[in-house]
């Protein structure tokens, strides 16, 4: 049964949809690989949220279900990552990640697409990897989630670590912390939908976001005078989507 919860990732999408035009005007004006990245890591947050919606909307379809699990355990963590990964590292070893994890993505989410589905397991308003036919497909994720949680969230404590230490920029560190505490909500939430609790990532998913934004507002807003937000050491990774879900 559907109660008010089921319909937070309508409202998650929006917000999500919002926060990606938000990092997309900044590229504009500032420029950056790192932001384009989390752009697109964002419109994959939003995808997946979007999925979520349409599942308490409309019902479970095979087809919705297929691209929830490829834009949250697949692609929500790792482009957030990625941009993190040109925002820190060089561009020659971001470049390699990139192929890597891309390649590594890619063949996961064709065998998400062809791995039939056991329907005598499907509930007619949740999501849930449980109803694979081919199980181990849910076993690409935790490399990915590696990846994700490595360079998104231990990025955003390295910088707000390094911003901490600086003693000149304390926004900047309790920004870059909002983030690392925002990103690591929908994981928590995330790690309830094994045991059939997907209501619990609603609702981190939405929170989740909320904070990043914060912390993302304060790291550009930052008083000027320090490392600038698209020079190694700036970091303000953003979201990692319940990277632990699948």
């Amino acid at each position: 049964m559907r109660s008010a919860v089921h319909y937070l990732p309508i409202l998650t999408t929006v917000v999500a949809a919002w926060f990606a035009a938000a990092i997309f005007r900044r590229h504009r004006e500032k420029g950056g690989t790192h932001l384009l990245w989390w752009g697109f890591g964002m419109i994959c947050y939003g995808a997946g949220t979007t999925t979520e919606a349409l599942t308490t909307l409309l019902g479970w379809e095979a087809p919705v279900f297929r691209l929830w699990y490829i834009t949250g355990a697949l692609l929500g963590g790792a482009p957030l990552a990625q941009g993190t990964a040109y925002l820190l590292l060089s561009r020659r070893v971001a470049n390699r990640l990139a192929l890597a994890v891309g390649a590594v993505v890619l063949t996961a989410a064709v065998c998400v697409l062809l791995s039939p589905i056991r329907l005598e397991l499907v509930e007619p308003h949740r999501l849930s990897g449980r109803v694979f036919e081919w199980q181990w497909v849910r076993l690409f994720s935790p490399f990915i989630n590696l990846y994700a949680v490595t360079l998104l969230i231990g990025g955003a404590i390295f910088s707000a670590v390094r911003y901490w230490r600086r003693g000149d920029e304390p926004r900047r560190a309790v920004g870059n912390a909002l983030i690392a505490a925002g990103s690591i909500l929908p994981g928590i939430g995330g790690s309830f939908t094994r045991f059939g609790h997907v209501e619990v990532l609603y609702v981190t998913e939405l929170i989740g976001l909320i904070v990043v934004y914060a912390g993302y507002r304060m790291m550009i807003t930052a008083a000027p005078g320090g490392i600038p937000l698209s020079s190694g050491g700036a970091g303000a990774p953003l979201p990692l989507r319940r990277s632990v879900r699948a």
